[in-house]
């Protein structure tokens, strides 16, 4: 019940929030805080006093017994339709990271949101509780159940809160979600169906459909619906063109949000279902989805290379960086998807912290156009030192996360193609390009004479607070990355063991 508690939280959080606006206009990002803080609170103290996390030594992937937590009850008993979560190595670092991002949209949105902010906080907590229930689900249908009620609250948060653009953006948002969720209904339908067929049992649970037999066809074209539901969501090129106007027009908590932790629900579907669940066809398309990544890296870097626009510029950089991701998946070695799971964990807080300073100075300034900027680290130091900190985080500095994610990935595709290696490493190099310019020209070089009295516009306690918990994060994922390293190295191991298994002669 654990599990389902944290979902049920948000969930009552939420309405919560939504009605104490009556009370004051603060009232609802307070109770949104500390509900977020009550669910943490919540997951670490029974994880603290649980003898299974010793289990997290030894899991088998096919066996639930062997997770961390794992909850089954029946739901629609005739179609084999249960509420069935569970939890092991990554789902932990993964529900640690959304909640602790959750509070850091909290913060984002202290001052952004000054209309409706029940509703605002409201949406906010819903989009987490989807989130939590999609990394934990492993229903096939529940899974998809969470994986729509995450869009919901988000498309809200855009389409009444963002910015100039905002119905273009929630639409164009809404349409590619939705058509990719509607490929990946299809696709666990028809998965279910071939193992009813088989079995003759209905049953969508995934301990049930990884051993599913199929012919190499039906496996090939079933993959190939979750590999692009998941890489919609990533997003990978060329199905990333969603993702600039959405993050450009989105709130800041809402860009937060979007960065830090739905574009991490892609590729944790890529870890848990797409390949797992189609060995030997995601094998087999392996060089193509690694293809995808490195166009994906250097794309992405060579367009945020041209943008003038702040929000617009970290939204590519993200299509570079998650690119690294799909590398770690479809290498699929130790090193590689280490190095996946630690760029997820990493990116979700740089990241996030980015689109918070882009949210800030617009906030400030009333424009997000670098050309407009240029000079404010002497009108705002703290925002300047603050940025360049996230920056050369960002662009991968020794001794910070991102570096030692994406110094893990090309390790392990190294071992795969070393040609592809060297081609994905020159990501590196761009971005620290775009990375140096964007800092340049909205931070350095000579101020503006309409930005002179912006002395008392620098962060403040609240914020400078919200910093130091992602920079914390940052140096100590950097400096000592073993923590999350041998919370997911169990998982990742008994995966590649089981996909041996299954694509072996």
């Amino acid at each position: 019940m654990v599990m389902l508690n944290l979902i049920l939280i948000l969930l009552v959080g939420g309405l919560v929030a939504a009605l104490s606006e009556r009370f004051g206009e603060k009232v609802p990002r307070q109770v949104a805080l500390v509900v977020i803080l009550i669910d943490l609170l919540y997951l670490l103290t029974h994880l603290w006093g649980m003898d299974g996390l010793s289990q997290l030594q030894a899991p088998v992937v096919n066996d639930p017994a062997t997770w961390l937590m794992h909850f089954k009850t029946p739901w629609i008993p005739a179609f084999g339709i249960s509420i069935e979560l569970a939890l092991d190595g990554i789902s932990l670092l993964m529900l640690i990271l959304t909640l602790v991002l959750g509070m850091v949209a909290v913060s984002s949105s202290w001052t952004d949101i000054n209309h409706r902010q029940g509703f605002f906080e409201a949406n906010l907590l819903w989009t987490l509780a989807g989130v939590l229930g999609g990394f934990m689900a492993l229903d096939l249908l529940l899974f998809f159940l969470f994986w729509e009620v995450m869009l919901i609250p988000m498309y809200l948060m855009i389409a009444i809160w963002g910015h100039e653009n905002r119905a273009y953006a929630s639409m164009k948002f809404f349409i590619f979600t939705q058509v990719s969720g509607l490929l990946l209904l299809v696709s666990i339908l028809a998965l279910a169906g071939i193992n009813h067929s088989a079995s003759g049992v209905w049953s969508f649970s995934y301990f049930d459909l990884l051993n599913t037999h199929m012919t190499a066809g039906a496996a090939h074209w079933l993959m190939l619906g979750f590999f692009i539901a998941f890489v919609v969501k990533l997003p990978g090129f060329p199905f990333h063109t969603w993702l600039p106007d959405a993050h450009t027009q989105a709130p800041t908590a809402g860009s937060v949000i979007l960065a830090g932790i739905l574009l991490k629900t892609g590729a944790y579907g890529l870890i848990r279902f797409a390949v797992p669940l189609f060995p030997e066809a995601a094998i087999n398309f392996s060089g193509i989805a690694i293809a995808l990544g490195v166009v994906g890296i250097i794309y992405g870097a060579v367009l945020a290379f041209a943008q003038t626009d702040f929000k617009r510029l970290v939204a590519y950089s993200s299509v570079s960086h998650m690119g690294f991701v799909l590398l770690g998946v479809y290498a699929w070695n130790e090193l590689a998807l280490q190095g996946a799971v630690m760029q997820m964990v990493a990116h979700g807080f740089s990241t996030a912290a980015l689109f918070m300073i882009a949210g800030s100075l617009q906030e400030r300034l009333h424009t997000r156009d670098m050309r407009e900027m240029g000079g404010l680290w002497q009108q705002m130091p703290r925002m300047g030192a603050v940025t360049m900190f996230f920056i050369v985080a960002s662009l991968g500095l020794p001794g910070l996360g991102n570096f030692v994610a994406e110094f893990l990935v090309l390790l392990g595709l190294f071992q795969v193609d070393p040609w592809i290696t060297a081609i994905a490493a020159l990501g590196l190099i761009t971005g620290a390009i775009y990375s140096l310019i964007l800092m340049q020209r909205s931070f350095q070089g000579q101020p503006k004479d309409k930005w002179v009295d912006l002395g008392t516009a620098d962060f403040a306690g609240r914020e400078m607070l919200t910093m130091a918990v992602m920079m914390l994060a940052l140096i100590a994922l950097g400096i000592y990355p073993q923590p999350v390293l041998d919370t997911a190295q169990p998982v990742l191991q008994s995966l590649i063991e089981m996909v041996a298994v299954e694509i072996a002669p």
